[in-house]
């Protein structure tokens, strides 16, 4: 039984629905020696924004499968490093969308209303309402950058409350801001200098590390404040000190930092301003850390049970919106590498993939990915959806796709092609109609098979007697035909034709020798699909 390690406080939920296929532990928050030590035996682990999964941990989890995130980010994960040992690593995207969104809110409100000092103040027996006069959000102009599930649900929130909404996200269409209400910006130098609020949500990458620094902030208007609910470092803070210490900046919200915990050395800590500070609440409702370990939990189980990870962040063509309309072509994509790499000799030199009638209007992507899975699964160990994109790169394999919406014979056909150093091998299938899986072409020969664990391949003389004597050698070793098809090539009688036998046992090397002594068959192989 798999084994899977959860620690950082995640609630007990998920090892309730990770126990009916897995060994669960929960331990505390462990430093990289001691997790490197105890992560050999287990084959997922499950964190929180407290544990660091570096290359040292990755190296040490010799049976880690795969690496489940409660929450959005996963920058306390060496993605890279994870891909290039097969790791999977999954978060949940959408699990504390509402307490982040609403966490940023809260914030926003109480930088305008001076909440927390004023909370102090009169709780130390002092009465200063003149001291802590506040603005109202009303007609004010709030910046958001990054307009994704949290900024799109404070968005919605701002315009409740009356507020003018701009949007800065290039990935984000104008018809999509305008449709909520809001008004979107080219360029973030737009944005600065209109804006009395600005919150981000955006990942922390190369690009926006400081992206809000002293230069942007100089920018922007005298009295701007700023909330940072994403994550740590997306706003340079000691430029925000600086900027709230000279009045720049009226006040600042903070909830994530560079290194967390806080380090005593942060400047903000000794920041001389208006500036409210949170231990990286985001995501810390009740609700939420309920959702987030229930989602991860359940990519975690899907995966040993032999399913796809719906938030896989390092298998983008396995992003449940591309999935979704191809989803029930996986299994069979799959089955096709599997099958092409079973038939085909030599070294591969390239793979070609033709989709034809409704596939031709989909994203292939994860079709891709599965039938390289399956390819490649036949000649390497451990092959999984993260690293057989990266196998087949390594390799010099390369990779081409066609789309046709040329009327077929099914409502949806998927093509491979081989090309190895000794031919081409070509395989195809679609989905019947109720949804079963069909293999329709093996190199020249028209067929329609389901995909099975047994399969006997045997390309003959087209005469009498051959279905007959390949039986009697099975039934002489002891192997049962549980279904028998022979097809020809094309649809015209030809010289050869193709004999298929789904076989209740493996066909061994041995049977198949004695099979291709019998007058009339050209070659007999065995394959194996799921």
């Amino acid at each position: 039984m798999p084994k899977v390690l959860i620690t950082d406080k995640i609630n007990k939920a998920a090892g309730e629905i990770l126990s009916s296929v897995a060994q669960v532990d929960f331990i505390e928050t462990l430093s990289e020696d001691d997790l490197a030590k105890k992560i050999v035996d287990y084959d997922a682990l499950m964190i929180r924004s407290q544990t660091k999964v570096t290359p040292k941990i990755i190296q040490a989890a010799k049976n880690l499968k795969i690496v489940g995130r409660a929450g959005v980010g996963v920058d306390n994960v060496d993605i890279d490093e994870a891909t290039k040992a097969g790791i999977i690593v999954v978060n949940s995207p959408d699990g504390n969308t509402t307490a982040a969104a609403e966490h940023t809110v809260a914030l926003m409100l109480s930088m305008a209303r001076h909440i927390p000092v004023a909370a102090t103040s009169t709780k130390e027996g002092k009465w200063e309402r003149s001291k802590f006069t506040g603005i109202e959000l009303f007609k004010k102009t709030l910046g958001i950058i990054g307009l994704g599930k949290i900024g799109s649900r404070v968005a919605t929130a701002a315009l409740g409350l009356g507020m003018n909404v701009v949007v800065y996200d290039p990935f984000a269409s104008q018809e999509l801001v305008e449709n909520i209400g809001a008004k979107a910006v080219k360029t973030l130098d737009e944005l600065w200098g209109i804006c009395d609020f600005i919150t981000v949500h955006v990942p922390k990458t190369k690009d926006t590390l400081n992206l809000i620094n002293k230069d942007t902030i100089a920018k922007m208007k005298d009295g701007v404040r700023l909330i940072n609910c994403a994550r740590g470092g997306i706003i340079n803070e000691q430029d925000l000190k600086d900027a709230i210490e000279s009045g720049k900046v009226a006040a600042g919200a903070i909830d994530v930092y560079t290194s967390e915990p806080v380090a005593a050395d942060n400047p903000l800590l000794s920041c001389n301003g208006d500036l409210t500070l949170t231990p990286h609440l985001g995501a810390s409702t009740a609700e939420a850390q309920i959702n987030v370990a229930l989602d991860v939990a359940e990519q975690i189980r899907d995966v040993f049970l032999g399913a796809n990870a719906r938030s896989a962040v390092n298998i983008p063509a396995l992003k449940a919106n591309i999935l979704e309309p191809v989803k029930e072509y996986m299994p069979l994509a799959e089955n096709l590498g599997a099958l092409v790499g079973q038939i085909s000799k030599g070294a591969i030199k390239a793979v070609k993939i033709a989709a034809r009638g409704t596939l031709s209007t989909l994203d292939v992507s994860p079709l891709k990915v599965a039938i390289l899975r399956g390819l490649l699964s036949q000649s390497l160990d451990n092959v999984n959806y993260v690293n057989a994109p990266i196998y087949a790169k390594n390799r010099g394999i390369d990779i081409s796709e066609t789309k046709s919406e040329q009327t077929c014979s099914y409502l949806g056909l998927l093509s491979v092609k081989v090309v190895t150093e000794d031919g081409e091998y070509v395989v195809s299938g679609a989905l019947g109609n109720d949804k079963t899986s069909r293999i329709v072409k093996i190199n020249d020969y028209d067929v329609n098979i389901e995909p099975d664990e047994h399969i006997l391949l045997t390309p003959h003389v087209n005469k009498p007697g051959m279905v007959a004597a390949v039986a009697t050698v099975l039934g002489n070793k002891g192997i049962n035909i549980n279904m028998m098809q022979v097809a020809r090539k094309g649809k015209e009688q030809q010289g050869e034709s193709l004999m298929i036998m789904n076989t209740d046992i493996s066909v061994d090397d041995d049977t198949l020798n004695e099979i291709k002594k019998v007058d009339g068959i050209i070659n007999a192989s065995f394959v194996s699909l799921k």
